[in-house]
């Protein structure tokens, strides 16, 4: 796993599981090939993510994370709400989804798509 950034020793990584699903995704794709995570005000706990396919970086301050082939960018104003996140892809009985754990957050809604700083 590489990380291009000012923010490298406050880097976000990915799971094994994260990046199978991230290329598993991106190969049916024809331009497609990185999943961008940003994050937005709003949602039911002040903060919320937000999952794009993006054909690749196109912003000049996108942090890169690469693992395993798969590719996701994190924008540098992001970053400040993620650093030291780890993106995960679960696979269970409620369903499947990305999931990031993040140690800023001090509150996570039951959906795990919101938190709060």
């Amino acid at each position: 796993m590489t990380a291009h950034a000012p923010m490298a020793d406050k880097t976000v990584t990915m799971t094994d599981a994260c990046a199978a699903r991230v290329t598993k995704i991106v190969e049916g794709e024809a331009d497609n090939k990185a999943l961008r995570i940003t994050v937005e005000g709003g949602g039911c706990s002040g903060f919320s993510y937000k999952f794009d396919l993006v054909p690749g970086p196109a912003e000049a301050d996108d942090i890169v994370i690469e693992k395993n082939g798969a590719t996701v960018l994190i924008d540098e104003l992001s970053m400040v709400y993620m650093a030291g996140s780890e993106i995960d892809f679960v696979d269970d009985l409620i369903g499947q989804s990305f999931q990031i754990r993040n140690p800023n957050a001090v509150a996570s809604c039951g959906c795990g798509t919101s938190f709060s700083i």
